[in-house]
């Protein structure tokens, strides 16, 4: 078994932050993503030393060269998660070891490293205990953004060998500045978000970019939103912009579009799945058309539809517009069922009502700690990849270094920290500056990714782990 130690974060806390009254002030009225906290938590990832460099330090603009990769070739992801204040001025997180997962998956699908699911939870919690103060009092929250992106300097078709991980927060509001009872949302004619086989299950920037021609179509028509369609038909209803749809019909019964690789696996998708069930609801993870959506509609069988997502938590849709015209939806507002579920969820995450399946990550332990473990351990005893295998699409997997025999990761003084050789450097005649294709032929291929494995959105490659203690 190995010995490394386990990754150390160190704390550079801000040397000025922002004064009480001013954050105070901010925190009034602090809008979606416009209001930042003090810090920020970032560790690199590199081929030759794998995790390492973990800090906890102000936040401040990240040195960049020109060459990085993810300018060029666009290898980022990234996670949303919030951070509630609780009656006793505490903190409380929902479901975050859903996000690291995720995580994990979305950086597999881009042929990125895998972070290990407790590193990730720990520099969550270390950004929340530190920014603790910029949560907001009453219905808002702190928006907490994880990332990853591509740095290593280089010109050429291939994972990246280096990047950087990083955690920031922002202090936020309502998503939607609407006042109105009910967002309403535009069917996209000509654009798709994902197909079959792309990265639809994968948290990544490039699938958001793509959105957004068709989010300001949506705004051009008037609506809060853009629904997509399957790029196969352009016929199945999938998902908006950047949330997961429900469809309450007249007898009760819910449906959702099922995953399958085209659509994010939303955890709050999942978490209103199983309250919907806990509540006798009779949930269908099936097909649904958009000629269907229009004539439950006209008929009253569908009687409610919603959006959910972590930003927009559960919000109702009460018009949907295309250039065939457009259609309400129950009343134009909120529904009864709509509305049980998100109380249900809401109470949940705000710690006002009962947590029967264990989603709520609380404060605190000795350390003001969000994520104490059970049985008193938290990273001195993790299971991390031993190696990461990389998917190259259509050729095969790519092997990573082992992670036994490691060197210490403490950098545990201001000598250790890096100097401004920054957070990309270049690596002449790297080990990954492989041909894309040239070290994998003749290798294992690659499996196909089964679209029957919903957890996932696909097909999954297998991790060899080992401990660390």
């Amino acid at each position: 078994m190995s010995k490394t130690p386990s990754l150390k974060f160190v704390r550079h806390p801000h040397p000025a932050p922002l004064s009480p009254d001013k954050r105070a002030e901010l925190l009034k009225n602090p809008g979606f993503g416009r209001v930042f906290s003090d810090h920020m938590v970032t560790i690199r990832y590199s081929e030759s030393e794998d995790w390492h460099d973990a800090r906890v330090e102000p936040r401040a603009p990240i040195p960049m060269d020109p060459a990085a990769a993810v300018l060029h070739y666009a290898q980022e992801i990234f996670e949303g998660l919030k951070a509630y204040r609780t009656a006793n001025g505490g903190a409380t997180l929902f479901r975050p070891r859903e996000n690291a997962r995720r995580f994990q998956d979305s950086a597999e699908r881009l042929a990125m490293p895998v972070l290990p699911e407790e590193v990730f939870l720990e520099a969550v919690d270390q950004l929340v205990s530190i920014d603790r103060d910029w949560i907001p009092e009453g219905d808002g929250s702190l928006y907490i953004r994880p990332f990853m992106f591509a740095n290593e300097i280089f010109l050429g078709v291939k994972p990246s060998s280096d990047y950087l991980f990083i955690v920031i927060a922002s202090s936020v509001g309502a998503y939607f500045k609407t006042s109105a009872p009910a967002v309403s949302v535009w069917v996209s004619p000509d654009y798709t978000r994902a197909a079959p086989g792309g990265t639809g299950a994968a948290k990544c920037g490039g699938n958001y970019a793509a959105s957004l021609i068709a989010q300001a179509e949506a705004t051009e028509h008037g609506c809060d939103q853009v629904v997509f369609l399957d790029a196969a038909e352009r016929r199945w209803v999938e998902e908006l912009g950047g949330m997961n749809i429900f469809f309450v019909f007249d007898d009760g019964s819910m449906v959702t579009p099922p995953l399958g690789g085209t659509i994010l696996p939303g955890i709050t998708r999942s978490s209103l799945l199983t309250l919907a069930k806990d509540k006798g609801i009779a949930v269908r993870e099936e097909r649904y058309s958009i000629q269907q959506w229009k004539a439950d509609a006209a008929s009253g069988r569908l009687r409610e539809a919603f959006a959910c997502g972590t930003a927009a938590v559960v919000t109702p849709i009460g018009t949907v517009r295309s250039p065939e015209g457009e259609f309400t939806i129950g009343n134009g507002g909120s529904g009864a069922s709509t509305e049980a579920l998100k109380a249900s969820l809401v109470g949940i995450q705000r710690g006002t009502a009962a947590d029967p399946h264990g989603w709520i990550a609380a404060e605190p332990d000795q350390r003001g700690s969000l994520l104490a473990p059970a049985k008193g351990r938290f990273l001195a005893h993790l299971v991390v990849p031993r190696r990461v295998l990389r998917p190259v699409p259509g050729i095969g997997l790519k092997l990573l270094k082992p992670w036994a025999n490691r060197p210490s990761i403490n950098c545990a003084t201001e000598a250790d920290r890096p100097r401004s050789s920054d957070f990309s450097s270049a690596h002449a005649g790297s080990r990954s500056s492989w041909p894309v294709g040239a070290s994998a032929r003749g290798k294992e291929k690659r499996p196909r990714r089964d679209p029957a494995d919903v957890r996932h959105g696909g097909y999954r490659p297998p991790i060899m782990t080992k401990n660390i203690s």
